[in-house]
């Protein structure tokens, strides 16, 4: 691979085209490693950024892209439709929380979230409360990088603050406090209360990360937390936005992190592991009321239409993916995973320079006290024949479901011994 023009000419994620970061050379990929063109084989820790749940190269995602690819790999949704989007659209509607009915297939997650915030300012507008525009989301809290979603990503951590002149003014609860196995007190609710009580009459919609908040933080919070805004949102009739882009399909333990709560959201967004790590597509799913009180006002139509909404290569895919999800036993691999998260990386706890440990579901953290130093990490995780991809002082595993428990310890063995230092 020409490695000098991709570092000449192609911009990575996050990255600087004077000093650019190092990039390894992907040849090929299968079940849960990907191997360099050298032929060093890595076992993939981030799935991909979250999305490959099933592993790579794998035949039903393979077979489905090919019997569709024969039929047609793309039509404009607009006007016509299609048996893949019909297939998918009724599978999301079966699997996620019973209220949402209507389903919107977007391009990305990013995408999905500006569908989410459109639709919330358009159903007030057609309420004839046009007042209500602006959305109450969570510190810590990351939706996405295109500018409506970054709006709502915190203004301080949240990596955007260059471009504060240009986002719509919105408002930031505090990150919740309680955590996971924890109750949520008065004082946990109170900033969130005390936002909804003054400033109801002019917002849209609270917008959160249910249970995981994760690019801001990779932090757990308290099922009763979720609850109690769920409440809030229906004492001061505001809409709840749950991104569930990273958490869908099974991530923290239950298949979407709202359950942790038993609570369902008025709009849903999905992304990231919606077609197994295949490709791109995202969906936003609302309610009734909201699609009705949408379509009965000014406009009669919702305002989106993207190119490739409702691709159908991608809906293809995507049904092999919850097909092969739901026919396999996920929620004992996610829930064997976690156990073995918590055993092998409980050591770091002790560690000098590790602040704190924290696991759920397919997911473990590692804080440390001081920003990880990226590069050499990523270089000694390589050397141990595993991939992450820190951030900040956070180094996370997000593995695939399939990985085994020998290619789990080997993940885990790899992240005590680059991160340990003295006890």
């Amino acid at each position: 691979m020409d490695l000098d023009f991709d570092r000449e000419h192609i911009w990575h994620p996050y990255s600087s085209l004077i000093d650019p970061p190092p990039v390894y050379p992907v040849e090929r990929a299968e079940g849960v490693r990907f191997y360099l063109e050298d032929g060093r084989g890595l076992i993939d820790g981030m799935s991909s950024w979250w999305c490959a749940l099933h592993g790579y190269n794998v035949p039903e995602l393979n077979r489905a892209a090919r019997e569709q690819m024969e039929k047609m790999s793309h039509v404009m949704f607009g006007g016509l439709t299609h048996e893949p989007a019909i297939e998918l659209g009724r599978r999301l509607v079966e699997i996620t929380p019973g209220p949402l009915q209507r389903v919107f297939l977007a391009d990305s997650g990013s995408v999905s979230v500006e569908v989410a915030i459109k639709m919330a300012l358009q159903f007030w507008q057609s309420q004839g409360k046009g007042d209500k525009t602006r959305l109450l989301a969570l510190r810590n809290g990351y939706h996405g990088d295109t500018f409506g979603a970054m709006a709502t990503c915190d203004p301080v951590t949240g990596m955007h603050h260059l471009f504060a002149s240009h986002l719509t003014p919105h408002l930031f609860a505090p990150a919740p406090q309680a955590k996971f196995d924890q109750a949520c007190a008065e004082e946990d609710i109170a900033g969130m209360r005390r936002l909804v009580e003054e400033n109801h009459h002019q917002l849209a919609a609270v917008i959160l990360e249910p249970i995981v908040q994760g690019a801001g933080g990779m932090r757990f919070y308290s099922p009763e937390y979720l609850q109690r805004v769920r409440d809030l949102c229906d004492e001061y009739d505001l809409l709840l936005i749950a991104d569930e882009i990273a958490t869908g399909f099974g991530r923290s333990g239950k298949l979407f992190a709202c359950e942790h709560a038993g609570i369902s959201p008025d709009i849903l967004t999905l992304g990231k592991a919606l077609t197994g790590g295949t490709m791109t597509l995202a969906a936003t799913l609302c309610t009734d009321r909201v699609a009705d009180g949408i379509c009965r006002g000014e406009a009669g139509v919702f305002m989106h239409g993207p190119t490739f909404m409702g691709n159908p290569l991608a809906c293809a895919v995507s049904n092999a993916s919850i097909d092969l999800l739901l026919s396999g036993p996920w929620k004992e691999r996610v829930d064997g995973i976690e156990r073995q998260l918590r055993e092998e990386l409980a050591p770091l706890a002790d560690r000098e320079a590790v602040a704190d440990v924290r696991c759920l579901g397919a997911i473990g953290v590692v804080e440390m006290k001081q920003p990880v130093d990226m590069k050499r990490v990523q270089e000694e995780l390589i050397a141990r024949g595993v991939w992450l991809r820190p951030f900040g002082r956070l180094v996370y595993a997000m593995p695939p479901y399939i990985i085994s428990p020998d290619e789990l310890g080997q993940l885990t063995s790899a992240m005590v011994e680059v991160l340990g230092g003295p006890a």
